[in-house]
């Protein structure tokens, strides 16, 4: 009776022990919406990853696909342009193909990330924020004219970039 007592203190022991690992994977990350839009996951925050990202979000504009780009920009930059009206701005007044190739990111001041690129031969500087554990573009710092052009009237806005939109 004593060995089959400890044999079934053993069993349940062994049970108890099974039955409280930790065997199930991580819950995936519910993707984040923005006005129904999926967002991607979060972003480490390392010049490498803003490196990846940034080429990719160059990537996009180079190839007219600006769903993407936009999506990259930080709130203050959003609050210039929706992002339907940008995409249709871009979609009716495409922009020539051009290829960036991002060099480096390093830290600024104030929290900014420098992201230096450079387009035949001319070398630009783009800025980004690490905020809500992701990487956000920032158009105000980057390019303030294309800023200033966004929040004219769409018929100004094609008539500044020289767009023949009907």
């Amino acid at each position: 009776m004593r060995c089959q007592r400890a044999a079934i203190l053993v069993l349940i022991l062994a049970l108890a022990a099974c039955s409280s690992a930790d065997h199930r994977s991580p819950a995936p990350q519910p993707a984040q919406t923005t006005a129904g839009i999926p967002r991607p996951g979060l972003d480490p925050r390392t010049a490498a990853a803003l490196v990846r990202i940034a080429q990719t979000f160059n990537n996009n504009y180079d190839r007219n696909d600006d769903g993407p780009v936009y999506d990259r920009w930080d709130a203050r930059s959003q609050a210039i342009i929706t992002r339907a009206e940008y995409i249709r701005r871009h979609a009716e007044c495409a922009t020539a193909p051009q290829s960036a190739h991002v060099e480096d990111a390093i830290a600024g001041p104030r929290g900014t990330w420098l992201v230096h690129y450079e387009i035949d031969g001319q070398q630009l500087t783009d800025y980004w924020f690490y905020r809500h554990r992701r990487w956000q573009f920032d158009l105000l710092l980057s390019n303030p004219d294309a800023a200033r052009l966004y929040r004219l009237p769409f018929a100004k806005y094609a008539i500044q970039i020289g767009c023949n939109a009907h």
